[in-house]
């Protein structure tokens, strides 16, 4: 326990840096870390300079002894590495707002994560990963690999089933829901037990003072959205409320794309109508993040940070790095192997559910049997998932299209190959395996 550790963030040119250093900053004790790599491309080069610039004198102010390192070369930075950290986005903000604005030419959901826009994100995105892991076997085997690049639960189950790296998902959505709880609560005395997949995960208990309450609490927490939106990039817009009561179970935030899909849309395209799209917001939103980390008095995390619409991810990554370190056995929410947690799901499928973090790894709670309509809908959203990522690696169009068939937010059709054939030709240049285009 008292070995030096070499930490890798890769993307370490993102806005959200400084949230990740200002994490191993207030957990140093715990997680001595000597080395901490921020690692991007060279057309991120300039943020990476302007954000590591800051990370340096954030450590500065803290007086810890945490040498900061700025490269564009990974493999240097991967070597020996102890903990690796993924937040990269391929194709910058750019290629997001084309992912947002095709679909929506075309009267579909524009979103980062889910539909069009999270299968495209994933075409680009799994290759990349699978390269670095494919690094780390030959760098730094023994490393973890802490994925919080979206959508995360199909990068991580790419990595866990075609790389020999160990890795752990994360996504800030069920921490956004426990703060909202414990906010009606009034303290942080309890437990939501998570089941599900990558946004697309619900709070099946509320264990607090010895018994389940999420019954009792439930028209209360959907009341509370209503008014607030518990995540940034979606709207609060109000719940269908006895229809998820009778559910039985807490939604998350994102369950309102397919749950009240008509409804969002409507507000995307009203927006797309004015040519204001969600990927927009986020890149006006970054543009004056950098310009605050120009600041060279600016020494710590500002609080605009909160605003981007991320937050917490990187928190919780030090957390659960924190956990894995010293083998806390504390309870988190993770992506990870389903090893028959939801039955009518594959083994090796990646869920996102409450897990005790052990030096081993995550290892996923019991819990009771979701009802059928839900396992339903997972299975045909893991369906989805598992054809994208075939998709993402052998580059097969027919197989991308099936893959778009199975999913309930993708207009199927003639339009889907249409659709398709436009994002394919806006994302070229971070496609090389497809060239039915060419």
């Amino acid at each position: 326990m008292s070995k030096s550790l070499k930490v890798v963030t890769i993307g370490g040119g993102s806005s959200y840096t400084p949230e990740i250093v200002e994490g191993f900053i207030k957990r140093h004790k715990s997680i001595p870390i000597k080395e901490l790599w921020l690692v991007d491309i060279e057309e991120g080069y300039e943020k990476l300079m302007i954000v590591g610039n800051l990370a340096k004198r954030m450590v500065k102010k803290a007086g810890i002894n945490m040498d900061i390192h700025l490269t564009i070369n990974r493999k240097e930075a991967l070597k020996d590495a102890d903990f690796v950290t993924t937040q990269l986005r391929v194709g910058l903000l750019d290629a997001r707002i084309k992912d947002e604005r095709i679909p929506l030419s075309h009267g579909m959901l524009g979103q980062e994560t889910n539909g069009f826009g999270g299968f495209m994100k994933a075409l680009r995105t799994i290759p990349v990963i699978l390269d670095i892991a494919k690094e780390m076997e030959q760098l730094c085997p023994n490393a973890w690999l802490i994925n919080f690049s979206n959508p995360s639960g199909m990068v991580t189950e790419a990595v866990q089933r075609f790389s020999r790296i160990k890795c752990i998902g994360l996504c800030n959505v069920p921490i956004n829901m426990t703060k909202s709880v414990a906010e009606l609560l009034g303290h942080e005395q309890f437990l939501l037990h998570f089941i599900g997949m990558n946004h697309y995960v619900w709070a099946k208990h509320l264990y607090y003072d010895g018994k389940d309450i999420l019954q009792e609490m439930l028209p209360k927490i959907l009341e509370q959205e209503s008014e607030r939106a518990v995540v940034k990039n979606i709207r609060p817009i109000s719940w269908n409320k006895d229809f998820i009561i009778s559910t039985g179970m807490m939604p998350c935030p994102y369950h309102r794309y397919y749950y009240m899909h008509d409804d969002i849309l409507q507000e995307e395209l009203e927006d797309f109508s004015r040519g204001k799209t969600r990927a927009e917001t986020v890149k006006s939103v970054e543009a004056k993040l950098f310009e605050l980390y120009k600041d060279m008095n600016l020494d710590k995390k500002p609080k605009e940070l909160e605003e981007r619409g991320g937050a917490y991810y990187s928190d919780t990554a030090c957390d659960l790095i924190k956990a894995i370190y010293t083998d806390s056995r504390e309870i988190m929410v993770v992506n990870v192997r389903n090893n028959n947690t939801i039955a009518s799901l594959p083994d090796d499928a990646v869920i996102e559910t409450s897990a005790v973090i052990t030096r081993a790894g995550a290892i996923p709670l019991s819990i009771s049997s979701l009802p059928d309509v839900a396992q339903s809908e997972l299975l045909q959203l893991k369906t989805f998932e598992r054809l994208t990522i075939e998709a993402a690696i052998t580059g097969d169009y027919n197989t991308a299209l099936r893959a778009l068939t199975h999913n309930p937010l993708v207009k199927h059709g003639k339009i889907t190959q249409i659709v398709f054939d436009e994002l394919l030709e806006a994302h070229k240049d971070y496609l090389d395996k497809w060239n039915k285009l060419d």
